[in-house]
C-alpha cells in the first residue's frame, strides 16, 4: 500500500483551498481600493474603493469562517471596523478584529440559534455607508441558525434539528437538505442579502457544494432562491419524511405554499443589485493541485470528475473497477496511475454504527479488495474530506488496500460486510489501521478520492 503518497496528494489538494492563503492570492490592497481577482474565466477584477464607506465590517459562517476572516484582517488589519464570523467547534484561528463563534455542525445547535440572532442583529444596523465583505463556506447551514417566524407560523431550533436529522438519515443529497433548510430560515435562501441591503456586499464564497451552486452553499446566505415551499414538500415526500415532520414545520411549509407567508427571495430581487460574489476556492481547485502532486511523484494522472455524487457504497464500486481495468492495461491510463475524483456523496443509515460518507466508501472498496486480494496487488485508495471531518468522527476518511487484510480477522469478507450493513465503517478500518486523520482543517471543499496504482 502506498499510504505515503496518498496521503500526500490528498494533502496537496487541501493546501491549495487554504483561505488564507486563497484570500492572500485573490485579494490585495492597492492604496484605498480593495481589489479581488475574479478568477479564471470570471471576467475583470472587482475593484472596491474603500475611502467611500463609513465603516467595514465582516460577517460570515462556515468551516473556513475563522481562516477567510483572518485572511482579511491580515490584508486589510484596522480598516475592519466590526466583524462577527461563526464556525464549527475546533475550526478557529487567532483574530483581532472579527469576533468569533463556534458551533455546532452538522446539526445545530443553541451558539448555531446564538449566531444567527447576533449576527442577522448586526445586518439589520448596516446602511449604504458600509461596505460588507460577507465570507461563506459549507458548513454555515447549520452553524448559522435563525427559526423563521412569521406572525403564529413559526419554528424552534428544536424543530429544525429534528429537521435536519431526518433529513441526512434518509441519505438526502446536499441541495434538497438545503432547499428544506432555505425555507426553514429567517437568514438563509438569499434573507441574509436581504437584511445587509442597503449596504454594500462584497462576499466571499469558498464551495463545499457540487457544481458550485450558490443557493446550496451554506443555503444561499447571499444568493436568490430558485426553489418555493413547494419543493421543499415534495424534497419531504421523496425523502419518505414528510410524515414525520414536527408540526410547526409542516404547517409553515404548507403555510408557505398556500401563499400565506412570504417565500424566500428570488432572482431579480433588488437587494442583490448591491451584492458581488465571488467564487474564491472550489473542489476543482483541489483536485488540479492533487493532480500536480501526483504527477511530481512520478504518476500518470486523470482528474476524472468533481462532481462525484450518489449513495457512497454504491458510487465506489468504480473505483476497483478502475483499478482492474488499470492492470490489466485497459484503462484510462497505464500504471503507475492515479486517478483522482471529487464531489460529495451521501450515506442512507440502515444501522446504527459509527462513521460518515468517506469512511462507508473506503469500506466498500475494501470489500471489492477482499473479495479476490491478489487481483489488487499494488493499489491504494483513499477517500478523505477536506475539512478534516468525516461524519461525527475524529478521522477525515480511510483507506483500503490488500495489505491492509493480511493477517487481520476484522478484514475478513463476512467482517467487512456486516459492518457495512451496520453503518459502522469507523471501528472496523480503525482496527484495521486504516483511518486518516487529519484534524480539522479550516476549509471545505467537498470531498476527495484518490486511486493509485503501481503494479
Amino acid at each position: 500500500m502506498n499510504r505515503d503518497a496518498a496521503a500526500s496528494i490528498a494533502q496537496a489538494g487541501i493546501d491549495s483551498v487554504n483561505p488564507v492563503r486563497m484570500i492572500a492570492e485573490r485579494l490585495s490592497l492597492r492604496g484605498s481600493h480593495l481589489v479581488v481577482d475574479a478568477g479564471p474565466g470570471a471576467g475583470a477584477p472587482v475593484d472596491v474603493d474603500l475611502s467611500v464607506f463609513r465603516r467595514v465590517v465582516v460577517l460570515g459562517a462556515g468551516k473556513a469562517g475563522a481562516a477567510m476572516a483572518r485572511g482579511l484582517e491580515d490584508i486589510l488589519g484596522d480598516r475592519i471596523d466590526d466583524g462577527l464570523v461563526v464556525t464549527k467547534y475546533d475550526h478557529t484561528m487567532p483574530l483581532s478584529r472579527v469576533r468569533l463563534i463556534e458551533a455546532g455542525h452538522p446539526v445545530p445547535d443553541e451558539n448555531s440559534f446564538r449566531a444567527g440572532r447576533e449576527i442577522a442583529a448586526l445586518a439589520d444596523t448596516l446602511d449604504a455607508d458600509t461596505l460588507c465583505i460577507t465570507v461563506v463556506s459549507g458548513g454555515g447551514s447549520a452553524l448559522l441558525t435563525l427559526p423563521a417566524e412569521f406572525g403564529d407560523r413559526r419554528v424552534s431550533l428544536s424543530d429544525i434539528q429534528t429537521t435536519t436529522e431526518l433529513l441526512l438519515a434518509a441519505g438526502a443529497p446536499i441541495q434538497q437538505v438545503n432547499c428544506v433548510r432555505r425555507h426553514l430560515s429567517g437568514i438563509a435562501g438569499g434573507r441574509f442579502a436581504v437584511r445587509v441591503a442597503p449596504a454594500r456586499t462584497l462576499a466571499l464564497i469558498l464551495s463545499d457544494v457540487v457544481g458550485d451552486e450558490l443557493e446550496s452553499i451554506a443555503s444561499g446566505l447571499v444568493a436568490p432562491d430558485p426553489t418555493t415551499y413547494g419543493d421543499a414538500l415534495e424534497v419531504c415526500r421523496r425523502s419518505g419524511i414528510i410524515d414525520r415532520l414536527p408540526d410547526a414545520v409542516r404547517a409553515l411549509l404548507d403555510a408557505g405554499d398556500r401563499g400565506e407567508i412570504p417565500d424566500t427571495p428570488s432572482p431579480g430581487d433588488p437587494a442583490f443589485s448591491t451584492l458581488t460574489p465571488v467564487l474564491i476556492g472550489s473542489n476543482a481547485v483541489a483536485l488540479h493541485a492533487a493532480r500536480r502532486r501526483a504527477e511530481g511523484l512520478g504518476y500518470r494522472t486523470l482528474v476524472l470528475t468533481s462532481q462525484l455524487t450518489g449513495e457512497a457504497r454504491e458510487v465506489a464500486r468504480l473505483f476497483p473497477a478502475m483499478a482492474r481495468d488499470i492492470l490489466r492495461g485497459l484503462g484510462p491510463l497505464e500504471a503507475p496511475a492515479c486517478v483522482l475524483c471529487g464531489g460529495e456523496t451521501t450515506v442512507t443509515l440502515r444501522g446504527n454504527g459509527l462513521g460518515g460518507r468517506n469512511q462507508e466508501m473506503a469500506l466498500a472498496v475494501l470489500e471489492e479488495i477482499a473479495a479476490r486480494p491478489a487481483a489488487y496487488a499494488g493499489v491504494t485508495f483513499l477517500s478523505v474530506g477536506t475539512d478534516g471531518t468525516d461524519g461525527p468522527t475524529d478521522a477525515a476518511g480511510g483507506f483500503a488496500a490488500t495489505d491492509l487484510l493480511v493477517g487481520q480477522a476484522a478484514g475478513t469478507p463476512a467482517a467487512i460486510a456486516d459492518a457495512l450493513e451496520r453503518n459502522d465503517a469507523y471501528h472496523l478500518l480503525d482496527g484495521l489501521n486504516a483511518l486518516h486523520r487529519t484534524g480539522p482543517t479550516n476549509t471545505n471543499v467537498c470531498d476527495i478520492q484518490i486511486l493509485l496504482v503501481d503494479a
